[in-house]
């Protein structure tokens, strides 16, 4: 059974092409049966405080936020965005610049990025990187390229537009994490309260997917919503985008997803870098 549709729900997602193709159908009343919603876009690094804090619903968070959020909130098995060959690049002005001691410029301290990137420069970088410093995303390549920082770590379409920048690849940190796990790269989750109730959140999962199967079924409907929010960016890279990071993990996780999830998850409590998750953390509902 769907949520209560007379009830509308906050949900906080990032204007990033991905997020609007998998929500426009929610966002706009058009799944049967599933609850209205109040949105708010915000970039990843303010979602993950907004999880901390508890402030809404239904959240798109980092998947490395989660053992922070998963006490309040459950990770819904569909929403998100996992896949292969999409990993954070780290970019730097010249090739093959030594990381050691360096500025890097990150999108959050919390986001899976930059999860990934500790655990790639723990591996590469001996004597530690230097300085890290958050900055929003869309202002890291501009902060290489002058110069600012010696090295950014960036996400979203910025795989396929460093190069306008003049900028170079430095690592691929999808690429050392599937060469060494197999696994898929767990980027981005959906979380909702677990106050909602068990059977709320099933409907609510329901919900999320049949919202990506429409978008999937008929791509033009959402193009106006996608566009909207990313007017800087030239259509084809968005869907470049879309087809990068809305794949058959953001259907169903399935068994790689939760496996990809658990391994980052519970490699990185081991280095140290997040506390280690319960048992149990991950059931749904």
């Amino acid at each position: 059974m769907s949520p209560d549709s007379s009830s509308r729900l906050r949900i906080a997602y990032s204007p990033c092409p991905n997020d609007t193709f998998v929500f426009d159908a929610l966002a706009h009343g058009r799944v049967p049966g599933a609850p209205a919603f109040d949105v708010t876009f915000a970039d990843i690094d303010i979602t993950n405080g907004m999880a901390e804090r508890g402030e809404f619903d239904v959240l798109k968070v980092s998947y490395a936020v989660l053992p922070y959020v998963l006490g309040e909130y459950a990770l819904l098995p569909c929403g998100g965005a996992l896949g292969r060959g999409c990993g954070p690049l780290v970019l730097t002005r010249e090739p093959g610049v030594d990381l050691e001691g360096r500025t890097v410029a990150v999108p959050s301290e919390k986001s899976t990025a930059y999860l990934l990137f500790r655990l790639w420069a723990a591996d590469t970088v001996p004597g530690g990187v230097g300085e890290i410093v958050v900055m929003p995303f869309n202002e890291i390549m501009p902060a290489v390229r002058d110069g600012k920082v010696d090295a950014g770590l960036v996400i979203h379409e910025a795989r396929f537009t460093y190069q306008d920048y003049g900028l170079h690849k430095l690592a691929d940190m999808g690429e050392h994490w599937e060469d060494t796990t197999g696994l898929p790269i767990p980027l981005g989750a959906i979380i909702a309260k677990r106050s909602l109730g068990a059977e709320a959140l099933t409907g609510l999962a329901e919900a999320v997917r049949t919202s990506v199967r429409m978008a999937w079924d008929d791509p033009e409907v959402s193009r106006p919503y996608v566009m909207e929010h990313a007017q800087e960016m030239d259509p084809a890279v968005a869907d470049q985008h879309i087809g990068l990071y809305v794949n058959e993990f953001t259907a169903d996780l399935g068994p790689d997803g939760y496996a990809a999830v658990r391994g980052l998850l519970t490699r990185a409590a081991a280095e140290g870098l997040l506390p280690p998750l319960g048992p149990d953390a991950l059931d749904f509902p």
